[in-house]
């Protein structure tokens, strides 16, 4: 009973400080919330969650704050993740179909998000590498030039001139682009290729090697994971806007924050997000700061046969970067929402809930 009630005094704690920011005493718990003990009787637990590492106890003050591990233990038990009102919901659903394309869709995404957290939002796009062929058009362009339109299950339009030796005509450029998006749609766009190439035995040899290799590029292009980040500006404002001042030089370090928040986000969590919390993002500018993160829209993994298999992955995620006393609470909620709405507009068979 002691322990379970010194848990319950940890919480509060949490609570308050995130509200307040200030540190927390045993008079003002006692005054706020209904524990049903004495003050001294929580002076006593607190002390005891300290010995613990819950909580540590700034020189300065006789109050205390939540240590790393005070703030894990709350997350980890936090009983629901509040709904977001019907009114906000719409406001999401609104506000992100007015977009007029994926990228325009992803901006106004990380400025929703931190518009509702008050904190830094990121938002990648979907790694070619994850996604799947939906279509493929050929078009000439010059005497030796073609244009392969490459449109991807993500909405993803990707361009690529290739130069063929001899200009097929345009029956032979029809059935072409018909076979391939018979045989390769729905593959990840490496096994597009190597399916194209296996069945595509009576069609020119350039025409087929020169779309194979475009779709073996575009499956290996590093830069096609862009970041859309909105609301390092507030980072400013925050209170101990000192302790937040490596977390800029953080976010400069793109390559390391998406290899950060990939792995978050295909962590197998309750909520469907994952948060790693100070040094346990192993980055030392975000020492003194939270990432959320989630995964959006979904893909099949192929197996090794180049068929469709059962196992899903995330196309890339949206995630939302502040300080360790964040409102996890709204941060969760928030960037589960967004996330869902992602999936849904990107995945038209999804319904956020």
């Amino acid at each position: 009973m002691t322990h379970s009630r010194r848990m319950t005094v940890l919480r509060a704690v949490v609570e308050d400080y995130i509200d307040s920011q200030e540190p927390v005493g045993s008079s003002s718990l006692a005054k706020h919330h209904d524990l049903g003990v004495s003050s001294a009787t929580i002076r006593n637990d607190m002390a005891a969650l300290e010995d613990e590492g819950y909580l540590v106890q700034p020189h300065t003050s006789a109050g205390r704050v939540p240590t790393e591990k005070g703030y894990r233990y709350f997350v980890d038990r936090l009983a629901t993740i509040m709904p977001l009102s019907a009114a906000q919901r719409r406001g999401i659903s609104s506000f992100l179909r007015g977009s007029v394309s994926l990228q325009d869709t992803l901006r106004r995404s990380a400025r929703l998000l931190a518009n509702i957290t008050g904190q830094v939002a990121v938002v990648a796009s979907p790694a070619l590498s994850k996604s799947t062929l939906r279509h493929v058009e050929i078009v000439p362009v010059s005497s030796h030039a073609l244009l392969a339109v490459i449109i991807t299950d993500s909405g993803r339009v990707a361009q690529h001139i290739m130069t063929v030796d001899d200009m097929p005509g345009d029956d032979e450029l029809t059935r072409f682009c018909a076979l391939s998006n018979a045989v390769a749609s729905g593959l990840t766009l490496s096994h597009a290729a190597e399916r194209i190439r296996s069945r595509a035995t009576s069609v020119s040899g350039s025409l087929t090697d020169g779309l194979c290799r475009t779709l073996e590029d575009l499956a290996t292009d590093e830069r096609a994971g862009e970041l859309y980040m909105a609301g390092t500006s507030r980072l400013a404002h925050q209170p101990n806007a000192s302790d937040l001042a490596p977390l800029l030089d953080a976010l400069e370090e793109q390559v390391v924050l998406m290899r950060l928040m990939n792995t978050l986000s295909e962590e197998d969590t309750d909520t469907g997000v994952g948060v790693a919390i100070g040094s346990e993002t192993g980055t030392p500018g975000l020492i003194h700061a939270s990432v959320v993160t989630s995964g959006y829209g979904r893909t099949a993994d192929d197996g090794e046969d180049g068929e469709t298999s059962a196992h899903h992955q995330s196309l890339a995620f949206v995630g939302s970067i502040g300080p360790t006393h964040m409102n996890y609470m709204t941060t969760i909620s928030a960037v589960r929402a967004v996330a869902r709405y992602l999936t849904a507009l990107i995945t038209p068979q999804e319904h956020p809930q």
